[in-house]
């Protein structure tokens, strides 16, 4: 039974790092008090990979960084819980190409490891990262990512604001742009909102409100707590 909590963002104004979802992770990991984390979506791996440490240890949990592991593939199959960290979702993506990790990370989470995700994190979790906010500063192989849900995540979601001179693209433009050419369903993740996924049930948690595109139809909001089930069904 997959088990996912997906994040817009590790941090949000006027709270530290994981502060704002700490209360959600801990409820989600349970009893598990050892994560694998997955530090390439950022350049610095050892400086992601202690303060992730730092902050968890916090926490009486230990941390273990993928990027230290001797065997990759054996540490991902081994793990209880796996944390990948934001950043940059076409460095995390190429880099799990390269490491041949894409398809072992799917098969442990769909066999039930817990997974959590931050920005990129929940990027990744997506069939594919065409709905990052990213910069392409590397090209992977594909945009196919891990598929552990059917559809696709925009983190970090901005409201257009009515009072801004700004005359470029505003997220929803880009997101309507992307249903122009493909159909998947995009939740828009605002900064403060998370999604908690255990098994065939889904979950708007956080403080904020999440934006629903479908394709050809009108956007729509939910609020906190809403059950979004119906989204963890593929499109027909």
């Amino acid at each position: 039974m997959r088990r996912l909590l997906l994040i817009s963002s590790s941090t949000v104004h006027k709270s530290g790092y994981l502060d704002h979802c700490m209360n959600e992770l801990k409820d989600f990991l349970g009893d598990i008090r050892k994560i694998l984390f997955v530090p390439f979506a950022l350049r610095d791996l050892d400086g992601y990979a202690d303060t992730v440490r730092r902050r968890l240890e916090s926490e009486d949990m230990a941390v273990d960084s993928l990027h230290q592991a001797h065997d990759p593939a054996r540490a991902v199959a081994g793990a209880k819980a796996i944390f990948v960290g934001g950043g940059n979702t076409f460095r995390l993506l190429n880099a799990l190409q390269g490491l041949d990790l894409v398809e072992v990370l799917h098969s442990r989470v769909m066999a039930g490891v817990p997974y959590m995700g931050t920005s990129a994190g929940s990027n990744l979790a997506c069939p594919t990262i065409m709905t990052t906010n990213d910069m392409p500063i590397v090209q992977p192989a594909s945009f196919s990512a891990l598929d552990l849900v059917p559809f696709q995540l925009n983190p970090h979601y901005l409201d257009p604001d009515p009072g801004s001179t700004h005359k470029g693209e505003t997220r929803e433009t880009r997101l309507r742009e992307y249903h122009e050419m493909n159909d998947t369903t995009v939740i828009g993740l605002r900064e403060g909102g998370m999604l908690r996924v255990e098994g065939d049930h889904m979950v708007l948690k956080g403080t904020v409100r999440a934006r629903i595109f479908v394709k050809d139809r009108p956007e729509r909001e939910t609020e906190p707590g809403a059950d979004l089930s119906e989204l963890l069904v593929p499109a027909a």
